[in-house]
């Protein structure tokens, strides 16, 4: 991060407006923009987002704010040192402290210098080469205005300049520790974290919601060193989520793109036809044909086969194209099912539970369903996967009441 990066966040933080910090600082929007994302990735924490076009500053916003305070002060002094007072010209002073370019691992490195009292010394300790750091110490000296060291024959002295430096970097350095060490903690926290999506269950009474249940009281139990943390999402975003890193397991009704995951079947069942508690057809085909539909989601292997199951059945149904309404959402398709006429499909395990709320109507013909778990290589999912299979036998073999 650049000093002037951290000026920048902090005035956003401290205004909420990245168009309002822009203009005072003679800035475009998309570099205050940047100054903040910039500091949320090295702090790993959000600290604003966007609702309706305003920027919303989150709860974690006022402690990163306090922790800044600091470094802010220490910008004063740099101004200072260099010949830029805040106090003489408000304007120019923040058109300045927000363009410096200092990084804070090159502060690092200048306070590495100092203490080690030579550059050959510090360059080894560091791991870089004299030249490069040579370079960059007199950067900073072309920055302030002023020699920062004294070469002499034994090593590098600090100047009264260097001195005062010192102190403003030490301080700089120290605050930034603080805000970083919170943001460790929140990164070991999250790495020890076992991520588990699912796909959204129908209620609490579902057999999804009740193997996750099981798996955080067993896992808890076990006393394992990883916490879980469940989440629930539709299928497409299930499967970018585990590719991108941010599940470790996921269960899903579909088997579309398993094949890149490691995945192990769930459980097998069949597709039936769920329908009004009131309604009177008897037939698959007369409900399709009577009723408008609710399906679900076609990107999902229950949503796909019961679009072709229910074109292929009923050819001339009735406003085909203006009644069939694709959700993601299971809980709003049994809504709509049980309370405002509604057919839709699901796999029998699934509708079992909510046999008191609906119509289960068997097919004329038999549409297989699998349910699928799937994990990436962290020992700790493939552990979870194996609680969640069991779980799942043990509960889709108990007799509904």
């Amino acid at each position: 991060m650049h000093l002037g990066a951290l000026f920048i966040a902090s005035h956003v933080l401290t205004t909420g407006s990245v168009r309002e910090t822009a203009r005072r600082f003679q800035l475009s929007p998309s570099t205050v923009s940047t100054a903040i994302h910039n500091l949320e990735i090295e702090l790993a924490i959000k600290l604003t987002e966007r609702t309706s076009g305003e920027l919303v500053m989150l709860l974690a916003s006022g402690r990163v704010l306090e922790g800044l305070e600091p470094i802010t002060a220490a910008i004063g002094e740099v101004g200072q040192v260099s010949g830029h007072d805040s106090v003489a010209a408000a304007e120019v002073y923040e058109a300045w402290a927000s363009r410096i370019p200092i990084k804070i691992v090159t502060m690092e490195r200048f306070l590495e210098v100092a203490d080690q009292g030579s550059i050959n010394r510090a360059a080894r300790r560091l791991r870089l080469g004299q030249p490069q750091l040579s370079l960059q110490l007199a950067n900073l000296e072309k920055f302030f205005g002023h020699r920062l060291f004294e070469r002499q024959a034994q090593g590098s002295v600090l100047t009264e300049e260097g001195r005062r430096a010192y102190q403003i970097f030490m301080g700089i350095s120290q605050a930034w520790n603080d805000l970083k060490s919170s943001a460790d903690e929140r990164y070991r926290r999250t790495a020890r974290s076992l991520r588990i999506g699912s796909i959204i269950p129908t209620g609490s009474e579902s057999w999804v919601a009740r193997c996750l249940g099981v798996l955080v009281s067993e896992w808890n139990a076990r006393r394992n060193n990883n916490a879980i943390s469940l989440v629930s999402m539709t299928a497409d975003d299930l499967r970018e989520a585990l590719k991108n890193g941010r599940i470790d397991v996921a269960i899903l009704d579909s088997v579309f793109g398993l094949e890149n995951f490691r995945h192990r079947e769930l459980l097998q069942t069949d597709m039936v036809v769920i329908a009004p508690p009131n309604s009177i057809e008897t037939s698959v085909a007369d409900l399709v044909a009577g009723h408008a539909i609710c399906m679900p989601s076609p990107r999902t292997g229950l949503g796909h086969a019961a679009m072709a199951f229910s074109d292929a059945r009923t050819p001339n149904r009735r406003l085909r194209s203006q009644d069939i309404t694709a959700a993601d959402s299971l809980p709003v398709i049994v809504d709509l099912v049980a309370n405002h006429g509604y057919v839709s499909f699901l796999g029998r395990v699934s509708a079992m539970p909510i046999a008191n709320k609906v119509r289960i109507v068997d097919l004329d013909v038999r549409v297989p369903m699998s349910y699928h778990v799937a994990f990436n290589h962290r020992k700790a999912a493939a552990d979870a996967c194996a609680v969640i299979i069991d779980a799942a036998a043990r509960i889709t073999s108990q007799p509904v009441a």
